[in-house]
């Protein structure tokens, strides 16, 4: 059966669609992108919920020419499908395949690598302003979900929006969802526009105001007339958030409704100065378990497309995440002084159970890390002991508030960072490279990386008994199926453990990759090669004593799940320097590039930083 998805090489072809056509598209996309991750896996909920709005954005503006911008950018299936990409769906989120969000270096039609929520207005405010300068004509439109809007970035974009009065069309994709359901003061707002069975007016003579502003604000005074509307729809009651900024903001409208959004776009699109649209959509629309929960579909991996079960596996250890919220909440049951925070992740960093357990003690901020960590100094003055569960890739953006606010004042807080190295089919924007470098060079932070499920019971433990900040990271995933303690240890400050004796060679292992470099250890035991391999434990302080006995041997070789400058690694090497210690070494971590979307075995092994790589990096400077 002929697809009209089949003939569609560009968004121009869209442009020759009719209304009808373009709902029928719809639906075409729809089954592409569920059959597609039903084998991938990926972010199906997010992606199904925006498919009109970007037909309707891409049928009405000259892209590339024009430039349409995607917050996080994990909507943008049916963008990829549109462009040119069909022919390559299937290798979604594959090692060498289509990357699962925006990629500039995919494709012209991909403006920005969105991968981080909250920067889209910022990114499009830039280009809107650029095409002033150049007088270029072109349009700029920016797609940011209510969770984004929240983030403190969209909030300093929106205000200098309304200053520069510029160009430009925020659509508002208005689904009351992020990773978990969205919270705050602003998203009750918005629930507020969407559920008034009838809108005040928010400003006096609003219609006249409107009418006099010039084309466009005649044109949106039309546009609620001809679809039977009072004008109080554009506005409600004490919610003049937008247009306090200057900026004009429709009335929330079916964000699935083809015919009604490229009406109102159109009329944005002509605008001389900012619109916003508020588009209502429904996450995971047109796929009913998607629909029903939106929250696992968020990120899912394959799975069932008749039931929406997630496929079969075989059985694993339990992941990480989820014994560190089950530590979490033994340690809370005894100490009621911890309290949680996290950053729309509740689901996603093993926190369900201690917020239901502990509602009073749970903090969801939404997407706005930096008040998270900021919100943990205030709460560790305060008295409480705060651990901070956010994914490494996005506590980077609060580096400012762990030195500034945590570490200076030597606040007792404890950061728990998820999803640390290498994690996979997300890619370039979520590899959780950097947490060991920027968490190393912050003065007073001490980090810990646990090898194994136990060993994280064990240093989340320590963390919480220590006092000033502490960071704990670990890898996303299923752990090693190490018997969890029933009585956790409390590790000592800055001291490893030997995990097998040797001489030729001394491994220095961090996290995750104390298991591989055993393993490369033993392999390297039938070629007659004798390695030593130590569980550093600690990133920071490092353990001394350690370094200097693996310099008794021929080949030091550190070992991370990291970036290599400023990690670990390179801490080893300038205590080796001040040591004065004569031996060769070797830092094997992730080098001076990033990383792309894959399994991430597969990505290890690239790197070298599995125990074949291991193996062979020692064999190659011991001959050497």
């Amino acid at each position: 059966m002929n697809r009209i998805l089949d003939v569609i090489a560009s968004p121009a072809d869209l442009k020759l669609l009719t209304d009808d056509e373009l709902g029928i598209l719809a639906g075409e996309i729809r089954a592409q992108i569920i059959a597609t991750t039903s084998r991938t896996g990926g972010h199906v909920a997010s992606s199904l919920g925006a498919v009109e709005i970007i037909l309707a954005v891409h049928s009405l503006i000259d892209a590339p020419r024009d430039r349409f911008v995607f917050d996080v950018g994990h909507q943008a299936y049916a963008h990829k499908l549109v462009t040119g990409r069909r022919d390559r769906f299937e290798t979604l989120r594959q090692k060498g395949g289509l990357s699962g969000f925006p990629r500039p270096d995919e494709s012209p039609y991909d403006v920005h690598p969105s991968g981080h929520a909250s920067d889209s207005l910022s990114v499009a405010l830039g280009l809107a302003k650029a095409a002033q300068l150049r007088d270029s004509g072109e349009k700029v439109v920016a797609l940011i979900g209510d969770a984004a809007l929240a983030g403190g970035m969209a909030f300093e974009a929106l205000n200098t929006i309304g200053q520069l009065q510029l160009p430009m069309v925020i659509i508002l994709n208005d689904n009351e969802m992020s990773i978990s359901r969205n919270v705050g003061a602003l998203v009750r707002h918005l629930g507020a526009i969407r559920s008034s069975a009838e809108y005040r007016w928010a400003r006096d003579h609003s219609q006249e105001k409107l009418e006099e502003s010039g084309p466009f604000g005649r044109a949106m005074v039309q546009f609620g007339r001809s679809a039977k509307e009072s004008i109080k729809q554009f506005v409600v009651p004490d919610s003049m958030l937008f247009e306090s900024l200057g900026i004009i903001c429709t009335p929330p409208i079916d964000g699935h409704d083809i015919p009604a959004l490229k009406d109102i776009l159109r009329t944005a699109l002509a605008a001389d100065g900012p619109v916003l649209v508020h588009t209502v959509t429904k996450k995971g629309a047109g796929y009913k378990p998607a629909e029903d929960d939106p929250e696992r579909f968020h990120g899912v991996g394959p799975f069932d497309i008749a039931t929406g079960a997630s496929a079969h596996r075989i059985a694993a250890p339990p992941k990480y995440m989820d014994v560190f919220g089950q530590a979490l909440m033994r340690e809370a049951r005894v100490d009621e002084h911890i309290v949680a925070i996290t950053a729309a992740m509740r689901s996603g960093t093993g926190l369900e159970g201690f917020a239901r357990e502990f509602p009073d003690r749970f903090i969801d901020v939404g997407i706005a890390e930096e008040n998270a960590v900021a919100m943990a100094a205030g709460l560790a003055i305060g008295g409480c002991k705060p651990v901070v569960a956010i994914y490494s890739t996005f506590l980077q953006r609060a580096i400012d508030q762990m030195a500034v606010d945590c570490a200076l004042p030597d606040c007792n807080v404890v950061f728990a960072i998820d999803r640390a190295g290498v994690v996979g089919e997300d890619g370039r924007t979520h590899q959780g490279l950097y947490d060991l470098s920027y968490c190393r060079m912050i003065p007073g932070m001490r980090v810990l990386a646990p090898s194994n499920e136990a060993e994280l019971v064990n240093a989340l433990h320590t963390a919480l008994r220590l006092g000033g900040p502490v960071a704990v990271r670990y890898p996303r995933g299923a752990g090693l199926g190490v018997p969890l303690p029933d009585d956790p240890s409390r590790l000592p400050v800055g001291k490893g453990t030997v995990v097998r004796e040797g001489e030729d060679c001394a491994v220095l292992a961090f996290g995750d990759r104390v298991a591989p470099a055993a393993e490369a250890a033993e392999a390297l035991q039938t070629e007659g090669i004798s390695v030593r391999v130590v569980d550093m434990r600690w990133a920071k302080p490092l353990d001394e004593e350690a370094i200097a006995a693996a310099a008794r041997t021929r080949l030091v070789v550190t070992v991370e799940n990291g970036i290599l400058s400023g990690g670990a690694g390179e801490g080893v090497l300038e205590v080796l320097a001040q040591q004065g210690a004569d031996v060769a070494a070797v830092t094997l971590a992730i080098p001076d590039r990033t990383v792309p979307h894959g399994k991430p075995a597969d990505l290890l092994a690239d790197l070298g930083l599995d125990a074949k790589g291991i193996a062979a990096a020692i064999r190659e400077h011991l001959a050497g």
